[in-house]
């Protein structure tokens, strides 16, 4: 028996106190998309999927969760290299108000985007007045949504992987005369990329499942701001079958989606 084998801690039969809780939680996650396989109309499905509506709806999610994912890296992957690399005055501070989206309601988000990017905001005034652009109730509204509410996410797994990143390369990187861009471009981007990987797919699974934000600072037009969440909801209302056609389509792309990308940037570590 080789030192490996033997190093390896003997795997023994788990306690039930661990198991049972263990199985219920599963069951609990499980069992209600069991209930939309079960109740599913397989009979229409075809020809509910293919209606003009709900592919307008998820091609809206599947671009503008990608845009706010895209625009998440721009400004989260900074932001968390200055949290997590930097020491400045209030950076605690800072650290507790980028994770403010995670805890609040996403409809609050919603209002308080509205209240400032708003035509009558503290910043949307200005936007409407100098460059005629008003956001609300507009595709770009979606992607703002979606990026106030899914970069927290991408902002917390970068910083860890900075942090749990060996600086010892950084470092002989600097001292042979590596300037800062260079350092971060060619030696700690490749270092954390897999946590810059798993971030930006929690952040697109976020984006793409934004429902709060998204109604009360988007509004709900069809084929313009209307996602496949909010379709969901409106279909609920009047076709629950549609609803449910609509939810595993949702579905379906999230998990391929989040698997592939798994597989390749997370295991990657």
């Amino acid at each position: 028996m080789s030192a490996a084998t033997s190093s390896r801690p003997r795997r023994g039969r788990a306690p039930w106190i661990l198991v049972v809780p263990a199985v219920a939680g599963v069951l609990f996650l499980v069992l209600p998309f069991a209930g939309l396989l079960v109740r599913a109309p397989w009979a229409t499905m075809g020809e509910r999927v293919t209606d003009p509506a709900v592919l307008s709806a998820l091609w809206l999610s599947l671009s503008t969760a990608t845009v706010a994912t895209v625009v998440s890296l721009l400004l989260g992957v900074p932001l968390a290299w200055l949290l997590a690399r930097t020491e400045f005055p209030g950076r605690r501070f800072v650290r507790a108000l980028v994770t403010v989206p995670l805890v609040i309601p996403p409809v609050v988000g919603g209002v308080a985007l509205l209240l400032v990017l708003g035509r009558n905001g503290l910043v949307g005034r200005y936007l409407d007045d100098w460059f005629g652009l008003t956001l609300p109730f507009t595709s770009a509204a979606v992607v703002v949504a979606q990026v106030f509410v899914a970069m927290p996410f991408l902002v917390i797994s970068v910083e860890g992987a900075l942090r749990g990143a060996d600086r010892r390369y950084e470092e002989a990187a600097a001292t042979l005369g590596a300037d800062r861009v260079t350092v971060f471009t060619r030696v700690t981007l490749p270092m954390v990329l897999p946590g810059i990987g798993a971030g930006a797919v929690l952040c697109w699974a976020r984006a793409l499942g934004e429902f709060g934000a998204t109604i009360t600072f988007a509004g709900n037009f069809p084929g313009t701001t209307q996602t496949m969440p909010l379709a969901v909801y409106m279909a609920m209302q009047r076709d629950p079958e549609a609803a449910i056609v609509l939810s595993l389509v949702l579905l379906l792309v999230s998990l391929v989606v989040l698997a592939t990308l798994r597989e390749r940037w997370v295991n990657a570590s």
